[in-house]
């Protein structure tokens, strides 16, 4: 479990922040009241400890030492002190910590709990920094480091294309205006041509004396603007909050396109997703198989263990499909039953990818609250594109029904087309990176 540790003398702060991280965060405290203290919390706890919330003035340590010792020990300290010092704070900044918080009650200890979840999501979040000066390139790459980002540089906006297109998972983007080649201008509207704003955020910055310069940046697309040179904290600021309102329209989207029990997508994603393949492949002359896979017997399962095994049953059925099918669209259509749209293969190729699912799921024994449960699936698959996508849809259901009445747990496709180790032996299928 990762832990915070809490550096504090003073009984009422500390009773504050313990009521904080217990209630409003996912981390348990380790708290010490001296600088003693803080060295044998560390020899206990060091592998476990993401970051500190620290106390400048301690008892055998009034003059920072604390802080110097955790830096060294390389954990991400956060400061708090109840004594403002333009000064200090600039020289605490200099030496690498996080970040220096007032203490100026509740609201401000919410805030330094918030931030330490803030940077610990950092990790997993990637940050491209576009300059075409290395010195700016390395100050603001080095202060996203201290915040945890996971940082990628380019030297100008073709460099930075480039490297978009091979890590699209880029959440974002940090551009000079005055680059050769593509300056961060013309960058950011070709950028906008195949990223919403609500996919990748795009921050300008420039010492350029242009007052207008900003107002075009935003015009164009950009979620925000800073001039240089600016302020270490409005950069963290504006970073944190771009960041932090991606993801709560993340959260939106998810609310509308996923499933609230097992968190695949739901029927509406599906369809509206869906008909962009259909499309696709009507247009192109494409292969596009769609199957309707349903659970064998989960009546009984509800029955036999009840709804809450039942919904167990559900997520590890969704977690899978998902996990075996992570090259296709899977979503849940309704009760038991899932839809896949797999575009580019063929009848056979999806059927034979469905049968490999089907293979994983009913050799697996799947505890669910205490209770060891066996389960298996029918599918059925289509290749027809019909006038519309759902008529595909009913195809597949059609050879569903055939799965159905042949025994359950196998997948038909066109032409009635049996897959099932159960009834025939295996045939050799083709290799289609199928995820064990």
């Amino acid at each position: 479990m990762r832990k915070i540790l809490v550096v504090e003398d003073s009984s009422t702060v500390t009773q504050a922040l313990r009521r904080i991280i217990e209630l409003e965060s996912d981390f348990l405290g380790v708290y010490a009241a001296s600088y003693k203290e803080t060295t044998q919390k560390i020899a206990e706890h060091r592998e476990d400890i993401f970051v500190a919330l620290v106390d400048l003035n301690l008892p055998d340590a009034a003059d920072g030492e604390v802080v110097d010792y955790l830096l060294s020990l390389g954990v991400p300290t956060i400061v708090l002190t109840a004594n403002f010092d333009e000064g200090n704070r600039e020289q605490l900044f200099r030496k690498g910590i996080v970040d220096y918080v007032s203490k100026e009650g509740l609201y401000s200890f919410r805030y330094a709990v918030k931030l330490v979840d803030r940077i610990y999501k950092n990790q997993s979040i990637k940050v491209l920094v576009v300059d075409d000066s290395e010195v700016s390139r390395r100050f603001v790459g080095g202060l996203l480091r201290l915040y945890l980002f996971e940082v990628y540089t380019a030297n100008d906006g073709v460099e930075a294309t480039k490297m978009l297109l091979e890590m699209p998972d880029i959440k974002m983007l940090i551009t000079d205006y005055n680059m050769p080649n593509m300056d961060g201008f013309s960058l950011v509207q070709s950028l906008r041509n195949r990223h919403k704003m609500t996919d990748l955020v795009i921050i300008g910055i420039s010492s350029e004396g242009q007052e207008s310069l900003s107002a075009k940046f935003i015009k164009n697309g950009a979620n925000d603007f800073l001039r240089k040179p600016f302020n270490r904290e409005e950069f963290q600021c504006r970073v944190m909050h771009n960041i932090q309102a991606l993801e709560y329209i993340e959260q939106i989207h998810n609310i509308a396109n996923r499933d609230y029990l097992t968190g695949a997508y739901n029927r509406r994603y599906f369809f509206n997703r869906g008909e962009f393949f259909y499309r696709g492949a009507v247009q192109d002359a494409s292969p596009l198989a769609v199957a309707v896979v349903d659970i064998d017997l989960f009546k009984n399962i509800n029955d036999s263990y009840g709804h809450d095994v039942g919904d167990g049953v559900l997520k590890y059925f969704s977690k899978t499909l998902n996990t075996s099918l992570n090259r296709f669209l899977v979503a849940r259509a309704g009760g038991e039953e899932f839809f896949i749209l797999m575009p580019g293969l063929n009848n056979q190729q999806a059927c034979a990818l469905i049968d490999a699912a089907r293979d994983i799921v009913c050799n697996s024994i799947i505890d669910v609250e205490g209770q060891e449960i066996k389960m298996s699936f029918s599918a059925g698959v289509s290749n027809s594109l019909g006038a519309n996508l759902d008529e595909q849809i009913k195809a597949a259901d059609e050879y569903l029904y055939h799965a159905k009445a042949e025994g359950r747990n196998r997948v038909v496709g066109a032409d009635f087309e049996v897959f099932s180790s159960q009834s025939m032996p295996r045939r050799a299928l083709p290799s289609l990176g199928l995820a064990n």
